[in-house]
């Protein structure tokens, strides 16, 4: 058998901004590496290490701080990339290519991390800030060992600054997909296993910044092929009696409840109409004569029958919402990314809805600016590579979006892109004061058109039909309770950047804060051009907090 005489380990200290690739030597970068936080916010790094040995190892993962009692060690896995992009790519993607992309966070199993021969991977450190830390500067020491002896070892230093971030100050929704909880960890719709799993993703849902949560009224008119259907998850319950429509309320009433336990400030209604212009209802099901009915879906023009069943819902609805005492924070969807050919079906959809809304916010994903033009919509959410035309009419309290369509030039979070590429978001958020944030994909663990549920571990590109990054955040962990990614930390990361830039302005004014951001800068900071370094993001979050420290 095969002896090696000696075994050499390497390990580098690297910010949360890079991507460890397997086969690629990750770069030094100390210009990264001095880090501040604020109490009320999670601070990441990462170790990256390496060895020579020329079997698989396992070995001890220990931390060695003062502070240790608030820290995470997870490791960075691997994880296969089908589609990296939509095939145009601007100068500012890491690759472009199929293979094994770093992503999903995972706790580490009886405290070891592997190491394998001449490949690189990575630890991902978080430091829970809270105010049970004193104030002053700190060494984290992160150490491999081997049999009880330190193999390898890096220490980061973290400067706590006194001073608490406050809470987000827009909306921010991702939407999570209810029915791909029950699907993929095969249980039945809103049985207690569906709920208590529900809770446990709504749980880590508002830890990362969320605080708006999309409500299933009916099945959800999304990212569905014409005359198939999504599995049935609809809070509603409906019965047909006697030509009349009688709906119960406690499903949502509990949903509610429970998203307000955990946190969510603000609720969005499900679409209510087909995506894409509108024309059908949603899938809708009712007990008729003591029988389970679908009736409404594809077979059902927009305008119609459907009509009489929400004028007959939908009031109802609303004052149960204002019951509740949750009517002001509430905002309904008529139909999901209607594009200009589709402005008539959108308006006859949304006319035949008269005054049933009165009182209430309507906002959708839409690109073009005529929707807003004709009244059509109360909150326009353009894609961050659209919202410029509406900025340039005057509009003002935006909110923006991005998903698979925003690929080119502008900022977003696929796997194939650098990290800074998703926390320069939460600048931009801050120079254009942008009040509410949405995307489609929390936990979407189905293929393109819902044709097919899939393993989001086996398939991150929802069948090779969006760049891996864009269906889903986080992972499906065996365990009932989801896996994160590098992709919500960074996201997250861009949020309380937000959090931190927005403390200091109300200390300092708009202007001096835009001074920090831009002063460097050969050009203003705009949706499509931006700074692409780590090091900018790092050093400006850095002078945001001393800044702060100085004015407390």
């Amino acid at each position: 058998m095969f002896k090696q005489k000696e075994v050499k380990y390497e390990m580098k200290l690297l910010s949360s901004l890079v991507k460890v690739f397997q086969d690629e030597t990750p770069v030094y970068q100390p210009e990264c590496l001095k880090l501040s936080a604020l109490w009320g916010e999670t601070v990441s790094f990462q170790a990256a290490y390496t060895g020579d040995y020329f079997m698989r190892e396992r070995l001890d993962v220990k931390v060695v701080s003062p502070i240790e009692k608030w820290i995470r060690v997870r490791t960075v896995e691997q994880v296969p990339v089908g589609r990296a992009t939509n095939g145009i790519v601007d100068d500012n993607y890491l690759k472009t290519t199929s293979g094994l992309y770093p992503d999903l966070l995972r706790d580490l199993k009886d405290g070891k991390a592997i190491v394998c021969s001449h490949q690189w991977r990575s630890l991902w450190i978080d430091v829970d800030v809270t105010e049970e830390i004193e104030a002053g500067d700190y060494e984290i020491e992160i150490q491999l060992q081997k049999e009880g002896e330190n193999v390898c070892s890096s220490v980061m230093k973290l400067s706590v600054i006194g001073v608490t971030l406050p809470k987000l100050g827009i909306m921010h929704t991702e939407w999570l997909h209810a029915d791909c909880l029950a699907d993929y960890y095969h249980v039945e719709v809103f049985s207690e296993e569906h709920w208590k799993l529900l809770e446990n993703y709504f749980h880590e849902y508002v830890q990362r910044g969320c605080n708006m949560m999309l409500v299933p009224l009916f099945t959800l008119p999304l990212d569905t092929a014409v005359g198939l259907e999504r599995t049935t998850t609809q809070l509603i319950e409906v019965e047909v009696k006697d030509e009349e429509y009688r709906f119960g309320f406690d499903k949502l009433k509990r949903w509610i409840d429970l998203c307000k336990d955990c946190g969510i400030e603000y609720f969005e209604m499900s679409h209510l109409f087909s995506q894409w212009g509108a024309k059908y209802a949603p899938k809708v099901v009712a007990m008729v004569d003591g029988k389970e009915e679908k009736i409404f879906g594809w077979h059902t023009p927009a305008v119609g029958e459907y009509t009489k069943f929400l004028q007959c819902f939908l009031p109802k609805l609303t004052n149960k919402l204002r019951e509740w005492e949750i009517a002001e924070v509430t905002y309904f969807h008529i139909s999901d990314e209607p594009r200009e050919a589709h402005l008539e079906s959108f308006k006859a959809a949304k006319e035949s809805l008269g005054d049933l809304l009165y009182g209430f916010h309507t906002f959708d994903a839409l690109s073009s600016y005529e929707f807003y033009r004709h009244g059509l919509i109360d909150k326009p959410i353009p894609g961050n590579n659209e919202i410029e035309e509406f900025l340039g009419h005057g509009l003002t309290e935006m909110w923006t979006y991005y998903c698979t369509g925003q690929f080119y030039e502008v900022s977003n979070r696929f796997m194939s892109m650098p990290s800074a590429r998703n926390r320069i978001y939460g600048v931009q958020l801050f120079k254009y004061d942008i009040i509410g944030i949405l995307h489609w994909g929390y936990n979407f663990y189905n293929s393109q058109f819902s044709i097919e549920h899939i393993n989001p571990y086996e398939v991150t590109d929802s069948g090779n039909a969006f760049p891996s990054g864009d269906p889903f955040l986080v992972y499906p962990g065996s365990d009932g309770h989801p896996e994160e990614s590098i992709r919500m930390m960074v996201h997250y990361e861009a949020l309380t950047d937000l959090r931190a830039l927005r403390l200091l302005e109300s200390l300092a004014g708009k202007e001096y804060v835009m001074d920090l951001v831009e002063g460097e800068l050969s050009e203003p900071l705009t949706f499509k051009r931006y700074p692409k370094s780590d090091m900018y993001l790092i050093t400006l979050r850095n002078r945001v907090n001393r800044e702060i420290a100085r004015r407390i």
